[in-house]
């Protein structure tokens, strides 16, 4: 008998770790099957054109099409009605720099198209969310959150708040930031002193001393610190932001 309750206790503890295997497995499946699924609604795209910080031209699909990047916003570069915003350049630099070329992967949002007929969407290259990288990186706040096309914002939200407890870019300067966009008047300094990687760099020209073009320096960044020096974006007396996006000589290396 005592055997026998033995064998009946092995039998139901087999059951059980039976049970337990399968549950595991199922869960494994369900999980593997949406990660399947979130990458399949992924759409391949080529980058085109940075148009500014937050908005790309791509080639998807044989045609050529604007995607807007959901949730997030960045300084003025290209606003008819808006003068270049401190921290503009930078975000539209940072975006020519991980994005121009690229191929790339496009998360469509819920709602597809936004009233200018862009493509609402969050952007992957090389495995990283754009989205999510740029406001790391203190270049853009988190805005326009419409439900249902907000399926990151708490990701995000997350990332906005490192950059901005790191007083990074755009948080550097308070209240440039509020909730209603970017304020340049909080900036008492409306030119907008170079960032901490371009304090350091020695100018070979004087800023106030003969003119200058992009064939006088040898590097993008020497070029981008002395037009800044020289009063840049708001100020170009040297003529070396020829499209006026506050990102000069984008041809030197």
């Amino acid at each position: 008998m005592h055997a026998f309750k033995n064998i009946a206790l092995i039998l139901f503890s087999s059951i059980l770790i039976l049970a337990g295997c399968t549950e595991v497995k199922q869960e494994s499946k369900q999980s593997q099957s949406k990660k399947t699924t979130e990458q399949q609604s992924l759409i391949k795209a080529k980058v085109e054109k940075v148009v500014d910080g937050d908005t790309i031209s791509v080639q998807m699909d044989g045609s050529e099409e604007t995607v807007r990047m959901l949730l997030i916003d960045t300084p003025e570069t290209k606003h008819p009605d808006k003068p270049v915003q401190p921290y503009g350049p930078e975000a539209s630099q940072f975006a020519k720099e991980k994005l121009s070329g690229k191929q790339i992967k496009l998360e469509i949002g819920t709602t597809k198209r936004d009233k200018y007929d862009r493509i609402l969407a969050y952007v992957y290259v090389n495995g990283e969310m754009y989205n999510k990288l740029v406001v790391q990186n203190g270049l853009a706040r988190v805005a326009y959150v419409y439900p249902p096309n907000d399926k990151y914002v708490e990701e995000l939200r997350k990332a906005e708040q490192d950059a901005k407890k790191s007083s990074r870019g755009i948080w550097s300067n308070p209240d440039y930031v509020q909730e209603d966009g970017f304020h340049d008047e909080a900036i008492k300094d409306k030119k907008k002193q170079p960032d901490s990687s371009q304090s350091n760099i020695s100018l070979p020209y004087a800023p106030d001393g003969p003119d200058r073009d992009c064939g006088d320096f040898q590097k993008q960044i020497v070029a981008q610190a002395f037009f800044e020096a020289a009063g840049g974006p708001s100020d170009d007396p040297h003529r070396l932001d020829r499209d006026q996006d506050g990102v000069v000589c984008e041809t030197l290396p």
